[in-house]
């Protein structure tokens, strides 16, 4: 009974304001751990595909002979990563529910951090997505000096700028506001970047190489999806999700 109670007040500061001090996202975080669990029965899917039509960009050649570290683990000629079509899929694009009804969810754990390497003199995966509150593990697996630098565009993500020596030590980062697509680079070697994508919800993907994606276990009803390409901006779908079901999602992008 007192957890209920708890939600009540929390609720009633929300609506008419409290004169006490302001909670704080521990506190936040608490009464929501406090929710009932969603009852499987009205939950659904969503899967979809990511479609590229028209004339795939010509991959631009990266030259890492600056760093013979780079040479050395096989990585001297490789292409960028900005258009990643195979069979007219497009990979690494972050889908994230942008709107929908009240979601409640039982834990708010956040799970395992994500993991963004450094391997080969790039960053793999190219593109990673967390729920907000949730870490990014940074690792370097190369035998050389990497930089982690991001440049966040949303108040209350922390931009981030260190280095890692050859097969140094991980380096944890949370991340605390929804943001899509936040850039990161290396200071070292001027062709690695990568993105991060910081989720309101704990219903986003990222596209396989197949350009497929699953978001599982949505409360039945209608939502907008977003999906966002680096390079190609954000698209939005809406669908209904079925309890017991599975909406379907595709998206199709084209060269601006």
């Amino acid at each position: 009974m007192k957890r209920y109670v708890v939600l009540v007040v929390v609720a009633a500061c929300l609506v008419q304001g409290c004169k006490s001090k302001e909670v704080t996202p521990a506190a936040k975080i608490e009464a929501q751990k406090q929710v009932a669990p969603l009852d499987p029965t009205t939950l659904g899917d969503v899967s979809g595909t990511v479609h590229f039509t028209g004339k795939v960009p010509v991959a631009v050649k990266i030259d890492t002979s600056m760093d013979p570290a780079c040479a050395m683990s096989g990585s001297a000629d490789f292409t960028a990563e900005q258009y990643v079509v195979k069979d007219g899929k497009l990979a690494n694009v972050y889908v994230y529910v942008k709107s929908g009804p009240a979601m409640v969810v039982a834990a708010m754990s956040n799970g395992p951090a994500a993991v963004l390497d450094q391997k080969g003199c790039r960053y793999t995966p190219h593109v990673i997505a967390v729920m907000q509150g949730g870490s990014v593990e940074f690792r370097n697996s190369d035998a050389t000096m990497h930089n982690i630098h991001t440049m966040p565009a949303v108040v209350g993500n922390e931009a981030i700028d260190v280095s890692q020596g050859p097969k140094g030590a991980p380096v944890l980062k949370r991340f605390d506001k929804a943001e899509a697509m936040m850039p990161v680079r290396c200071n070292n070697h001027p062709w690695m970047n990568a993105f991060i994508n910081v989720s309101a919800t704990p219903f986003f993907a990222v596209t396989d190489a197949a350009g497929h994606f699953d978001l599982k276990g949505l409360p039945a009803g209608q939502y907008v999806l977003g999906a966002v390409h680096e390079k190609l901006g954000e698209q939005t779908l809406t669908v209904t999700v079925p309890a017991k079901g599975a909406a379907k999602g595709d998206f199709s992008f084209a060269m601006k």
